[in-house]
């Protein structure tokens, strides 16, 4: 019978072992900014002012952005072939010198090389806007550049699944910007949601269980030619508006979804 036990207990533990961890991970514990860095003032993780800060607001934890100042937290950790979900909100003040501007965060996503490395705020990275009425729009930040079928509507470009396929980023000739296809946003004071699933070069920008986005050939500079850029840190922008970031959780995939549009 103890032998039985004894069989019993090690053959759990050999399961245990082999079991698979759980594919989530919760980027933000709900506690602090364990796992997080912060960028401000061209300093790393001095922040005195709180732009960053843990609250409970709707009566859950949530990372606070103040946007007093322009800057950013991103990840510790770099992740790549991922599906990222959130959810935020706007909060009221806005800051100079978007005072009477619409209010402004951004996802930026595929994160390398130095902090500050677009204007002195953010990493090199893949942007997924998060702006009033304005989220899940494109931009390439600090080299940045992908292709994205589009076409061209007034002074600007908007993501089309039928357009053409150009190319978008700071060094492209149709500049580093496209349009999502559709507003999403709930009403100031709402809790939206935000996913990005990245897999190899390509990503996908959903808001409120809307596809409204679609990049493809992620890529970076590398000396006189361009290289994959499809692996980074995950990191939100302080830009003079108050945000509110929760439940901010990743999983892993190994392929990417069929998306209906």
């Amino acid at each position: 019978m103890e032998k039985m036990k004894a069989l019993v207990i090690l053959t759990s533990l050999v399961l245990l072992s082999f079991s698979k961890p759980a594919d989530k991970i919760d980027l933000f514990n709900g506690k602090d900014l364990k796992g997080w860095d912060t960028w401000v003032d061209r300093k790393l993780n001095n922040d005195p002012d709180k732009i960053f800060s843990v609250v409970t607001t709707d009566g859950q934890p949530a990372i606070k952005i103040s946007g007093v100042k322009f800057g950013g937290i991103s990840t510790v950790e770099e992740y790549s072939n991922y599906h990222l979900k959130l959810e935020f909100k706007w909060g009221g003040p806005r800051y100079a010198p978007k005072l009477n501007d619409k209010r402004d965060s951004g996802l930026l996503y595929h994160g390398v090389g130095d902090h500050g490395a677009d204007g002195g705020f953010w990493l090199r990275s893949q942007e997924f806007q998060i702006q009033e009425e304005d989220c899940g729009d494109y931009w390439g930040c600090a080299g940045g550049s992908a292709d994205v079928p589009a076409v061209k509507s007034d002074d600007r470009f908007v993501y089309s699944p039928s357009g053409e396929m150009m190319s978008f980023g700071e060094k492209q000739k149709n500049g580093r910007f496209v349009s999502a296809n559709r507003v999403v946003e709930k009403p100031m004071g709402e809790w939206n949601t935000a996913e990005l699933y990245c897999y190899g070069d390509s990503s996908v920008h959903i808001m409120n269980g809307v596809v409204i986005m679609r990049l493809f050939k992620s890529r970076q500079p590398d000396g006189q030619g361009e290289k994959p850029l499809k692996k980074g840190k995950i990191q939100f922008q302080s830009e003079g508006s108050e945000i509110y970031y929760r439940k901010i959780e990743l999983r892993k995939i190994d392929k990417m979804p069929a998306f209906g549009q």
